[in-house]
């Protein structure tokens, strides 16, 4: 695992919790409204990037967007600084999986596969998301990617409510991903998030024993984020430390929702149809 995939299951400081189980803290409802906020302002952040992304730009202008915006809702970037990432937005394009680092030098062309991730961080709690856009006219296989990475994402989100296990929703995206011919990246998961950006438990997009299967309870909060690849899972980490490439050099897709666990299911707090 490089340096992301491993901070994804630990946190950089221990959470200070009210109530906890296996390490995984319930938000109180007190919390919980601050991190609506903090959804929110991402949620607002992506959706106005998807609108304004053209070609031409450069993911620094992205970048410089995000940040500007983030800060004038009262928020700090989640990822700016965080073990030294130099961004506030992850910017990922075509065979970019995760964790591109935003650049002057990266020109943003049509038919690109863009991934944006960004959190904010708001009075004491995280907000963290991920989109992928299409870049004005995408190959019919990176649009079918494109489309069947969300529709991951909505399949395991659906399966969460109290008293659910976090594999249930893994066997969703994992079920819902490979009847589409496509491969999940194992290397890097999904994650609690908090009062840290990256808390307990790990959310995998697929079947595995190498975590417990966490029963879910009211007040987890969770950022669900399936990671798709055309060809092979596997990825390597480009020399900036950060940037983690398809080995095939085929394009990746990914989606991300931070996602409140109630009793009777689940409530979508990035959820920019809502902002």
């Amino acid at each position: 695992m490089n340096i992301f995939s491993s901070l994804l299951s630990a946190p950089t400081k221990q959470p200070q919790v009210t109530k906890q189980r296996r390490g995984i803290e319930i938000k109180s409802e007190r919390e919980i409204e601050i991190m609506r906020q903090a959804a929110k302002i991402v949620a607002t952040v992506l959706k106005e990037i998807s609108q304004l992304v053209k070609p031409g730009m450069t993911t620094a202008d992205l970048d410089t967007y995000a940040e500007r915006r983030i800060r004038e809702m009262g928020a700090t970037p989640s990822f700016k600084g965080y073990h030294g990432f130099t961004g506030s937005i992850c910017s990922s394009i075509n065979n970019e999986v995760v964790h591109g680092i935003p650049s002057a030098k990266k020109v943003i062309r049509a038919g690109d596969v863009l991934k944006v991730d960004t959190g904010a961080y708001y009075q004491g709690f995280h907000g963290d998301s991920c989109i992928t856009i299409a870049v004005v006219e995408v190959t019919p296989e990176s649009a079918k990617l494109i489309r069947v990475a969300e529709e991951a994402l909505y399949k395991g989100i659906e399966q969460v409510k109290a008293g659910a296990y976090l594999l249930d929703l893994a066997g969703a995206i994992e079920d819902h991903v490979k009847s589409n011919g496509f491969s999940i990246v194992e290397e890097f998961t999904g994650h609690g998030v908090g009062r840290n950006l990256h808390e307990e438990p790990s959310v995998f997009n697929f079947r595995t024993r190498e975590m417990p299967n966490v029963k879910l309870r009211s007040g987890m909060t969770l950022a669900i984020e399936p990671i798709l690849n055309a060809g092979s899972k596997y990825t390597r980490t480009l020399s900036d430390k950060w940037t983690a490439v398809t080995v095939d050099n085929a394009m990746s897709a990914q989606f991300e929702h931070t996602v409140l666990v109630t009793d009777t299911g689940y409530e979508i707090l990035t959820d920019r149809s809502k902002v």
